[in-house]
C-alpha cells in the first residue's frame, strides 16, 4: 500500500515531464495581418482578414513541421482604418509582438510608410492589395507584393478607355491618396500613349472620406465627358455614380481595384446602368486557374457566410507563400526564411507566385470587369 502511494506521484511526475517535452517540440509563430476593419472601407479589410485566417486555420488543420518542430500559426490581426499613421503605429505593435512575418497592408497609403518600420526590423512583408509602385521602389529586399501594380493596371484601363471604348473627351477625379494618386496618373499616360484623339478635358480631386461631389461633378459636367475616371475606393464611387446619374452625366465610369468590389453596385443603388462601369482588378486567373479559384469562392463563402469581396484569394496565397519560404529554409527565423521568399516559385489558387529583384509579381495578371443588373461581369484577363 505504501509502494503505491509512493509511485503515484511518481507516474504523475513522468507525464508531466513527457507533456513538457511534447510541448517543447511544438512551436508558435506569429503572423500578422493589417488592414482597414473600420471606416468607410471596412468591408474590404475584413475580406482580406478572412482570406488569412482561412490559409492560417488550413495550415493548423493539416500540421506543419519546420525545423523539427511541429509548428502553431496564430494570426495577430490589425486595424489602420486606412489611415497612414494608424498603419505605421499597428506596423509596430506587430514589431513589438515579434511578428515573424507580416502580410499587409491593403492600402498603398497604409502600406508604404508601414514597410520602413517592417525593413528596418527585418521582418519580410508581403501585401495583397498595395498596388502604388513606390511600394517595391524604395530598395527594402523585406517587401513584396502578390498583385500587378498601378503602372500595369491604370495603364490598361487607360488604353482600354482609347481603344475598346473609343473615348475622346476624358474627366479624372482622384482621392489624393497614394493609390487613387497613383493609379490615375498611370490611367493619363495609358491614354496618352494610345492618341486616337482622346483628351483629358477636366482634373479634379476629393478625398477618401467624401460624400459630396456636387461641386467637382457640375464643373465636369461643362466639359461633357463621355469617360469619367476615378481613382479611389468603393465607398466613394458609389456615392459618386449616384451623384452623376442625378446631374444627368451618362458617361463611361472606369477606375482600378479599389471600386471594382462586389460590393459597389450596392453602394450606387440603382444609379449604374449595364455596362456603364469598367474596372481592373490587379489580378486575375487565367483558364487552367478558373477551377481552383471557383473552389476558394465555395469554401470561402462556406466558412464566413460571405461572398469574396476582392482580394481575400491573394491574402490567402500571401500567406501559403510565406509559409512556404519558411518550409524551404527550415526555419522561421525572418533571417533565415527571407532568402527563400526572394527567389521562391509557387503555385497558388491566383496563379503562379514569383518575385523580381524589387519584390514585384512576376507576369502579373489583369482582370477587366464590367456590371450587368447588378453582377459584376468578366470582360477579359490580360497581362
Amino acid at each position: 500500500m505504501q509502494f503505491k502511494t509512493k509511485m503515484i506521484p511518481l507516474a504523475g511526475a513522468i507525464a508531466f515531464a513527457f507533456a513538457g517535452a511534447a510541448s517543447a517540440q511544438e512551436q508558435v509563430v506569429k503572423i500578422g495581418h493589417v488592414g482597414p476593419i473600420s471606416g468607410a472601407i471596412a468591408h474590404l479589410g475584413k475580406d482580406n482578414e478572412n482570406g488569412a485566417r482561412m490559409a492560417i486555420d488550413e495550415l493548423n488543420a493539416k500540421g506543419v513541421t519546420i525545423g523539427g518542430k511541429k509548428v502553431k500559426f496564430e494570426l495577430l490581426a490589425e486595424d489602420d482604418g486606412a489611415d497612414p499613421k494608424q498603419g505605421t503605429a499597428a506596423a509596430q505593435k506587430l514589431v513589438d509582438a515579434k511578428v515573424n512575418g507580416v502580410i499587409g497592408h491593403l492600402n498603398s497609403g497604409t502600406t508604404i510608410p508601414a514597410s520602413k518600420i517592417y525593413h528596418d526590423a527585418g521582418i519580410p512583408q508581403i501585401s495583397p492589395s498595395a498596388t502604388n509602385p513606390k511600394y517595391t521602389q524604395q530598395g527594402f529586399k523585406s517587401a513584396f507584393r502578390v498583385v500587378a501594380n498601378d503602372g500595369q493596371l491604370g495603364g490598361t484601363l487607360g488604353r482600354y478607355a482609347v481603344q475598346i471604348n473609343k473615348a475622346k473627351r476624358i474627366a479624372v477625379i482622384d482621392d489624393r491618396t497614394a493609390y487613387g494618386q497613383g493609379v490615375a496618373e498611370e490611367f493619363i499616360k495609358g491614354v496618352k500613349s494610345k492618341g486616337g484623339g482622346a483628351e483629358i478635358v477636366a482634373q479634379q480631386y476629393t478625398n477618401d472620406k467624401a460624400t459630396d461631389f456636387n461641386a467637382i461633378l457640375t464643373a465636369i459636367k461643362s466639359k461633357n465627358p463621355d469617360t469619367v475616371f476615378f481613382g479611389g475606393m468603393d465607398a466613394v464611387a458609389g456615392p459618386m455614380l449616384r451623384q452623376m446619374k442625378a446631374l444627368g452625366i451618362n458617361a463611361k465610369f472606369m477606375g482600378g481595384d479599389g471600386i471594382c468590389s462586389e460590393g459597389l453596385a450596392k453602394l450606387a443603388g440603382d444609379s449604374m446602368a449595364d455596362g456603364q462601369v469598367v474596372c481592373a482588378e490587379a489580378g486575375g486567373v487565367e483558364e487552367a486557374q478558373k477551377k481552383g479559384m471557383e473552389d476558394f469562392r465555395a469554401a470561402f463563402k462556406k466558412k464566413f457566410n460571405a461572398d469574396v469581396q476582392i482580394y481575400a484569394p491573394y491574402v490567402y496565397d500571401a500567406v501559403m507563400v510565406m509559409v512556404e519560404a519558411m518550409k524551404k529554409a527550415n526555419s522561421v527565423e525572418p533571417a533565415k526564411y527571407l532568402p527563400e521568399l526572394q527567389k521562391i516559385n509557387y503555385k497558388g489558387v491566383t496563379g503562379n507566385i514569383a518575385f523580381d529583384a524589387k519584390g514585384d509579381i512576376k507576369d502579373g495578371t489583369l482582370t477587366l470587369y464590367t456590371y450587368k443588373g447588378g453582377q459584376r461581369q468578366q470582360l477579359a484577363v490580360t497581362k
